[in-house]
């Protein structure tokens, strides 16, 4: 399942900050809740991504080196609900994925998570 981005109009993985005091698992499930409506289960971690040559600068004057952990999840329960932060929700096939305008960083993790390895990616 991806979203459709607000800001950049580009599809995407959900995710977001952690907050204080937040557990990882906690997060994760707060984060899919608020983008998607729908409430999850973590599974495994695909990867951890460090690249310092994908900057992020923000409308806000914010600028960051990209850090990200990302996690498959299952799905428990819900419906599908668009946030404030998106403006479409839509899950694809494997073979969709190729046709849709994303972040290559965000096409990596998908492509970790098809490749079903034992171990954790790190990059």
């Amino acid at each position: 399942m991806l979203h459709k981005r607000l800001d950049n109009q580009l599809w995407s993985l959900l995710g977001g900050a952690m907050e204080l005091g937040e557990s990882i698992e906690e997060t994760i499930i707060r984060e899919v809740k608020e983008e998607s409506g729908l409430d999850v289960q973590m599974t495994r971690c695909i990867g951890i991504y460090t690249d310092p040559n994908h900057i992020i600068a923000y409308t806000d004057g914010e600028v960051r080196q990209q850090f990200s952990i990302c996690f498959a999840c299952m799905i428990i329960r819900g419906e599908l609900t668009v946030s404030s932060e998106s403006i479409q929700l839509r899950f694809f096939t494997q073979e969709e994925l190729d046709e849709i305008d994303m972040h290559p960083a965000q096409r990596k993790r998908i492509k970790d998570y098809f490749a079903q390895a034992e171990k954790t990616f790190i990059r």
